[in-house]
């Protein structure tokens, strides 16, 4: 007997068919219901893997500069950590003894080799002034060092506002314009806080300064550390490194060749030229950092961050943190185009003060994009255009209004970004009836660091209940 005859044969083949496409139909609805977080898509133009090849790399030191935008590659590193159960290298509260040299026994936790047994730290993220030699006595040497610069003039307009209560420099002058105008009259050697009115970034990245400014009439006596910085420049020079960082060899001045040419890496060698100077510690630098993320350029640097650390772009797709109502973070000044007279003038000058930090940014500046270049600059382009478009879909799904708001706005103490500074700093609402897988994810996302950090402080470091011994009853006569 035939069961199935010609005409069979195509019924039950148009039924399949009709249930793959309404499958393929509903599936597709289903998962667009939250771009960005749920699919890991393709994001070169090219055909490729929607993941890596590679093995991510899960062993990062982050040096979080200030007014640098910092705190939204510092949430990424919350996100991405807490979601794959990194360990973090956490600060008692939240710094390391900032605005002194970063110590390992400041970090929670940290037990000295030969001192106990302890997990291994995956990231080290939170706000320091970098001192290599104790980083390497937390963190492997083959982490991944990165950082991120900001123009000195867009800085200076942040810093002002931020720190005008904390830098005595910034609390007597009345304005910037003020300020940069004749920043002498303000600013004192060794005045409280005033690290932050000049050179913030090369202060942050904890290098020493050249003879001119360590005067008198120039940089502050700094509070004084127990192991000053002492910089070897490594032969590598410039580029990304492909090496482990051997703290036997960094910290010894010795004479190395840079560029072909001999020079002494010895600060006392330099402090004579202060562009020999400069130039020796952009080169120790290369020879540290694998990658300078440059703010003016945050999504580009993002998608170059990704690409280093073989992750998906979802993983580096989040909102920004910390930024100030009024502010234009992200917005390139590089050229000047577009300002007024008085803002160039005020741009020229916040350079000129912060000459440093201007050296430091140009050079990572330069440095971004060469490897833009080489990672392709239409490839670039379509990567960029697709982290913005999931970037504002996961807004437009998680968030009150799709974008940052006013703190009054914020009711949920778990969002509220803490207010420091004259200007409003911004946050997050999340909206109403997402699902509970989505709410978890829109709340990593919108999560601010303080609060972020309490919470893996709290993972880390469980406190421990103590319970009544019931037994003691029992047992006492």
């Amino acid at each position: 007997m035939r069961l199935w005859g010609p005409r069979s044969l195509g019924v039950a083949l148009g039924v399949f068919m009709t249930i793959g496409f309404a499958l393929q139909f509903w599936g597709g609805t289903f998962q667009r219901r939250l771009p960005g977080l749920q699919l890991q898509q393709s994001w070169a133009p090219s055909p490729a893997p929607a993941v890596p090849s590679c093995p991510p790399r899960q062993r990062l030191v982050f040096l979080k500069t200030h007014k640098s935008g910092s705190s939204s590659v510092l949430s990424l590193l919350h996100r991405y950590g807490d979601r794959h159960g990194l360990r973090f290298a956490l600060p008692t509260r939240y710094q390391f003894g900032y605005p002194r040299l970063f110590q390992a026994s400041l970090v929670k936790g940290y037990h000295p080799q030969g001192g106990g047994t302890q997990p291994p730290f995956h990231i080290l993220c939170h706000h320091m002034r970098f001192n290599l030699k104790e980083v390497l006595q937390v963190m492997p040497s083959d982490s991944f060092f990165f950082s991120i610069v900001r123009d000195p003039a867009a800085l200076a307009r942040s810093a002002f506002s931020y720190y005008k209560s904390t830098s005595s420099a910034f609390r007597k002058a009345p304005s910037l314009a003020a300020f940069l105008a004749n920043p002498r009259a303000f600013y004192r050697p060794g005045a409280r806080g005033d690290h932050y009115a000049r050179n913030l970034l090369w202060f942050d990245f904890g290098l020493p300064f050249p003879p001119e400014m360590r005067t008198k009439r120039g940089y502050p006596h700094l509070p004084k550390d127990p192991n000053p910085p002492e910089l070897r420049v490594l032969p590598s020079g410039t580029g990304s490194r492909a090496h482990t960082l051997d703290p036997n060899t960094l910290f010894h001045p010795a004479l190395t060749a840079v560029d072909g040419h001999s020079q002494l890496s010895s600060p006392a060698a330099l402090d004579l030229v202060s562009s020999s100077f400069i130039q020796w510690s952009l080169a120790w630098l290369d020879s540290v950092f694998d990658l300078v993320l440059v703010a003016e350029y945050f999504d580009e640097s993002l998608v170059l961050l990704a690409d280093a650390l073989c992750w998906g772009l979802d993983d580096v797709v989040g909102f920004m943190h910390n930024a100030q109502a009024g502010s234009q973070q992200g917005r390139s000044v590089v050229s000047d185009g577009g300002l007024t007279a008085e803002e160039r003038q005020l741009t020229a000058r916040a350079r000129v003060w912060n000459s440093l930090d201007w050296a430091l940014y140009v050079h990572f500046n330069h440095s971004l994009w060469a490897r833009i270049k080489q990672y392709g600059q239409s490839r670039l382009e379509s990567a960029v255009a697709e982290l913005r478009a999931r970037r504002e879909a996961l807004a437009k799904h998680c968030l009150v209004g799709g974008e940052a708001l006013d703190p009054k706005y914020i009711t949920d103490r778990r969002f509220r970004p803490f207010q420091f500074g004259s200007s409003k700093v911004l946050g997050y609402a999340l909206r109403s009836g997402l699902s509970l897988q989505d709410q978890e994810e829109c709340e990593r996302l919108a999560t601010p660091e303080l609060q972020y950090k309490d919470k893996l402080d709290a993972k880390q470091f469980p406190p421990t209940v103590s319970l009544p011994l019931k037994t003691s009853r029992i047992l006492s006569p």
